[in-house]
């Protein structure tokens, strides 16, 4: 197509056509005719001669009222990899276990050496708190912190990485369960990863409100925290066997500790060998308290 102008210069070239119609009509609205075409993949606008200066004074000042939204950078929003390894390592921790329990592998009697039993916790056997979240009673049991345990913790990866996430949610599923024993009878006993399950739901919603909340609107800036309590309430209280206090716990613990690691450094996250030797912290935090609690 021909210019309709008899002398023109091209003031604009990009490959997004949104912005080159955009453009077109800011000149419109101050009365500068313009053309916008496309060629070999850009689009282009081009205005008489004439107007040539006084339409780039025109966008340049535009753009000065209207500067581009901010786009996220990794100290807003760090989104790492390693999630899937990640869960999978938690996965087979918990399918390992399963089967050195039901073996009594080592002549250990499993249950008896790991379950979280609050009077022993309190006396000073703080390992339980984490030998307790690798522990399950039945199969389903198992399941259904293997497919809820994947599923926060898969998410819980793809925000703080992998190996970050996973320490901190045994670290704040022990944590849960310290909190618990003390807060009840010696004897009572509690044992599965739903206090871990849960931790991993409240780092979800303290990494939520600290860098998606909206702070425009109160309603809004509490939301994720409305509604990780809805869910805590919806999958987490029920069940004949089900240690409410322990879900509760976990979520706080996982609040807290979410919470905390959220004014860390978000640039050390995008660090392969931090992702790498928090992983390894996980793992050998559970190692080790199965060592201290098979002695």
């Amino acid at each position: 197509m021909a210019s309709p102008f008899s002398e023109s210069d091209t003031i604009l070239q990009t490959p997004n056509r949104r912005q080159c119609m955009e453009f077109r009509l800011v000149l419109d609205a101050v009365g500068i005719p313009s053309r916008p075409y496309q060629s070999k993949g850009s689009w282009y606008l081009e205005v008489a001669q004439r107007d040539a200066e006084r339409a780039l004074s025109e966008l340049q000042a535009y753009q000065q009222e209207n500067p581009p939204a901010k786009e996220e950078t990794t100290s807003d929003r760090v989104v790492q990899g390693d999630a899937v390894p990640a869960v999978i390592a938690y996965g087979l921790v918990l399918i390992a276990i399963a089967v050195l329990e039901s073996y009594q592998a080592y002549g250990l009697d499993w249950m008896q050496a790991g379950q979280m039993q609050a009077g022993l916790v309190c006396d000073g056997q703080w390992w339980r708190a984490i030998t307790a979240l690798t522990l399950h009673v039945d199969l389903g049991h198992l399941m259904s912190n293997l497919v809820f345990g994947v599923v926060f913790g898969l998410m819980a990866g793809r925000t703080l990485g992998g190996g970050v996430a996973w320490l901190s949610i045994v670290l704040a599923g022990g944590l849960g369960n310290l909190v618990n024993a003390y807060i009840q009878e010696p004897d009572h006993t509690s044992i599965g990863a739903s206090t871990a399950v849960f931790a991993a739901l409240g780092l979800l919603v303290a990494h939520a409100l600290r860098f998606w909340g909206d702070r425009t609107n109160r309603w809004k800036r509490w939301r994720p925290l409305i509604g990780g309590t809805v869910l805590l309430g919806l999958i987490g209280v029920g069940g004949e066997r089900t240690d409410v206090a322990a879900h509760f716990t976990g979520f706080l613990a996982g609040l807290l500790i979410g919470w905390l690691g959220s004014y860390a450094n978000q640039q050390l996250l995008t660090k392969p060998l931090v992702q790498h030797v928090s992983g390894i912290a996980a793992i050998a935090t559970i190692v080790i308290a199965w060592f201290i609690a098979s002695r």
